[in-house]
């Protein structure tokens, strides 16, 4: 345990051993470069996270950047990106719609305790237990969530939520009130972001959607009653770092099951997203040498969710569509991830001036997308014809999630998986062939 420790926090170690003395200078440029594109696209998607979990804009800006920064320092991967990821939205915005930022600071402090406990005791391995027929269906039940509840900004009208039958009701309430003027930002948002991503992963599209969601709600668009986010947050201020600290309410069995959902779920949000972004990232990368380490992985993610919130941000983890820009933008070691940090604050700080004029329904577009880019048909046919048990455990948590909520629809799935483990076949990583089910004392096919 004390050699463990010790790896944790050694800073130069196996992250960095790509960066030799004969290509110091082009793998200081490549990073410089992936930097700056993952950054770009990181801004308006950090936004939309913070306003989408109950938060301010410029939460998201500074959660993404001291997310990067902390995480490249103490994590155990060489190429990921971190930052606010659409899976922490659920928990987020329920815990901001009963509580406030003081109990989620509390919150994410005591599960990045956990997770650094975890990563001390060696069980990164843990997460590997869990199928990724749930992982699946958890992240299709988190992609359809957040289009549900961003689709009163697309349509420029204001309910309460309160679940998947909130969302409903509403919808229908506010059919008379449709805005089209949102509608059209929401849709175009959506399209430039999607077939402008399309053409090149180096083109900031959301931020090239921001853009023109801004110029022609100021111009054509300009009295049409679009939603700004000065309309909701007022001006977007520039100095991002906060001192913020955890606050504890009244203590009642109520706020401690509450804490405990809480704990747990931001704990296990980030712990299986983040050693399953550093895992797809070796793959992307090619990482023919030292692979990332889980249990130091664990460590960093625990300090992530401890000092981001501290400074007026939230809980996050590794954020797989930024890593794999990163990656295919040349990034090659831990060295894009702190120029991110530096590109996301200083062209932030520059732009905050225009953020507040932003309309709504660009923010909803950009979360629009996300959400569908969250759905992988290859995975989920895989997933499905690879085993029909899994396929329905898939099935049950995709459904679960919207209908209920996170924990619930998760806890559940791993039940009934751990309770009828012996019906399920083995689940072979996507782009491998299942191994044909054999019963003890048959001999093997031919």
């Amino acid at each position: 345990m004390l050699e463990r420790l010790k790896l944790f926090f050694t800073f130069v170690d196996s992250r960095w051993e790509d960066l030799e003395r004969h290509n110091w200078m082009s793998t200081v440029y490549r990073d410089l470069s992936a930097g700056l594109i993952v950054a770009m696209t990181a801004i308006p998607m950090a936004m939309g996270f913070a306003m989408a979990s109950g938060l301010r804009p410029e939460q998201g800006i500074i959660a993404g950047a001291m997310a990067c920064f902390v995480g490249r320092t103490f994590g155990g991967s060489k190429y990921q990106v971190y930052g606010p990821t659409a899976a922490f939205i659920p928990v987020i915005a329920s815990l901001m719609g009963k509580y406030d930022h003081g109990f989620l600071i509390l919150c994410s402090g005591l599960a990045g305790l956990l997770l650094m406990v975890l990563g001390l005791f060696g069980a990164g391995r843990i997460a590997k237990l869990v199928p990724s027929s749930i992982v699946v269906g958890f992240t299709v039940g988190i992609g359809v969530t957040i289009a549900l509840t961003n689709l009163d900004s697309i349509l420029g009208v204001r309910f309460e939520q309160g679940g998947l039958a909130g969302v409903v009701k509403g919808i229908a309430a506010n059919l008379g009130n449709v805005n089209g003027a949102a509608v059209f930002i929401g849709l175009m948002t959506f399209l430039v972001t999607r077939y402008l991503l399309r053409v090149s992963i180096f083109i900031p599209a959301p931020l090239i959607a921001l853009g023109v969601a801004t110029v022609l709600g100021a111009t054509v668009l300009n009295g049409s009653n679009l939603t700004l986010i000065a309309d909701r947050y007022g001006a977007i201020p520039n100095n991002f770092f906060v001192l913020t600290m955890p606050t504890l309410p009244p203590v009642s069995a109520g706020m401690l099951g509450d804490m405990a959902y809480y704990v747990f779920a931001i704990a296990f949000v980030s712990g299986i997203e983040s050693l399953l972004c550093s895992s797809m990232a070796d793959r992307l990368a090619g990482n023919k040498r030292t692979p990332f380490n889980p249990d130091k992985e664990f460590w960093g993610q625990g300090l992530v969710q401890i000092i981001t919130p501290l400074v007026n941000g939230f809980p996050c983890t590794g954020a797989l569509a930024r890593t794999a820009t990163s990656i295919k933008s040349g990034a090659v070691t831990p060295l894009a991830g702190y120029f991110k940090f530096a590109w996301k604050l200083g062209l932030a700080y520059y732009l905050a001036q225009y953020l507040n004029m932003v309309p709504m329904a660009c923010i909803g577009g950009i979360l629009l997308w996300v959400s569908t880019n969250m759905v992988k048909p290859a995975e989920v046919k895989h997933v499905w014809n690879a085993d029909r048990a899994h396929g329905l455990l898939m099935a049950y948590t995709a459904a679960m999630v919207p209908a209920t909520d996170f924990l619930t629809g998760v806890l559940s799935a791993l039940i009934i998986y751990f309770l009828f483990k012996r019906s399920f076949g083995e689940l072979p990583e996507v782009g491998q062939e299942p191994r044909p089910k054999v019963n003890i004392g048959e001999p093997l096919p031919a």
